[in-house]
């Protein structure tokens, strides 16, 4: 068995058959705060339609066997999107199932409160419509949804720097009543979603990819990560998901901030010890075209997993106060979500791109 398959066949004996936690095609997930000792079992889509996202952007590359597995793994967690849909029927998606609310699933104390309910949001939806086959209509329809949830439409952004308040981009959040959010990574994944689908291009878009532009081209992505993407809050993520997108569709508004990518990518490659990380930042460099040392993934295992993980939950983020504010950048208020199967995902993403760039070099 060759690495790529290892990888896809350690992918399938971890999506869930069905359980009291964790519905048959879900991959189970974690919510934990390693300094106060907290871990859940999390019921979240999120995980698993990024691992199908990924997958299904591998599955063009790879053997006719291999696709077929990929097929099966993803249409298992497609299935389960309408219990994550909008709890009125309309085509956006929640981070944890809708009908009823289930937020905080499996913990104790916040699943009893409404006040710890969240709006479906940007980044589950835009994987959803990715991950499966919606209508242009249907596309049009979200491409209105976002422009009503932007930035300036119905509130005002104010946990952000100054410069960026008067930016129509878009925001994590849909829901009336939400505060306004700005996040890097959240807005390379809603963009990658339009540019796949090439939707019209409107102010929307042009802001949301000044603020990205911005966030790389001012270090503040490097010096302050968490104010620049309160989901994904550290570099090595944000380098991945910029990179994503400017290797799917490459934004004119991106292209100068190309060479000083691949210069803070290596500098943070040959720093990094942490071993996902490093595998990460490999993937954006060789995304972006650069020659990078091969990293032995074939000999990775669940160990080489600890300390990683790939989203976060600001529990004081909603608070618009400044001193609140200050406070939410610490990590005791910091959930963090951790997936297995979201790692081995990773690595075949890497082997994936390893092969694919090597035989392009070799050409």
């Amino acid at each position: 068995m060759g690495t790529l398959e290892h990888f896809i066949a350690k992918i399938e004996d971890l999506q869930s058959r069905g359980d009291r936690y964790f519905p048959e095609g879900i991959f189970s997930a974690y919510r934990t705060n390693p300094i106060i000792g907290y871990s859940r079992k999390d019921t979240t889509m999120f995980f698993s339609s990024i691992i199908a996202f990924t997958l299904q952007s591998v599955g063009k590359k790879v053997a006719g066997n291999v696709q077929v597995k990929i097929d099966a793994i993803v249409a298992l967690v497609v299935g389960n999107y309408p219990d994550f849909q909008n709890k009125d029927g309309l085509k956006t998606y929640n981070f944890w199932k809708t009908k009823p609310s289930e937020h905080f699933p499996n913990g104790f104390l916040f699943r009893h409160f409404d006040h710890f309910r969240i709006p479906d949001d940007i980044d589950d939806t835009a994987f959803a419509y990715l991950t499966t086959d919606p209508s242009r209509d249907e596309l049009l329809w979200l491409k209105d949804k976002l422009a009503k949830h932007a930035n300036g439409a119905k509130r005002q952004i104010r946990n952000t720097y100054a410069e960026y308040r008067s930016l129509n981009a878009y925001s994590t959040w849909f829901g009336k009543n939400m505060y306004v959010e700005f996040d890097v990574c959240v807005l390379s994944n809603v963009l990658y979603c339009i540019f796949h689908y090439d939707l019209p291009l409107n102010q929307h878009d042009d802001d949301s990819l000044t603020y990205i532009h911005s966030a790389i081209a001012t270090n503040r992505y490097l010096s302050a990560p968490f104010r620049c993407a309160h989901q994904y809050p550290r570099s090595a993520l944000i380098i991945y998901h910029v990179t994503r997108l400017i290797a799917g569709f490459n934004p004119a508004r991106l292209i100068d901030i190309r060479p000083k990518l691949i210069h803070d990518t290596k500098a943070l490659l040959s720093q990094s010890e942490n071993q996902m990380d490093r595998v990460i930042l490999s993937m954006s460099l060789m995304r972006l075209n650069e020659r990078t040392e091969r990293i032995a993934v074939e000999n990775f295992t669940t160990a080489d997993f600890k300390g990683f993980y790939f989203f976060i939950a600001g529990l004081l983020t909603a608070y618009e106060t400044p001193l609140l504010y200050r406070l939410s950048d610490h990590p005791l208020f910091h959930m963090q979500w951790v997936c297995e199967a979201h790692c081995w995902t990773l690595l075949v993403e890497y082997e994936a791109l390893w092969r694919d760039t090597t035989m392009k070099q070799n050409q």
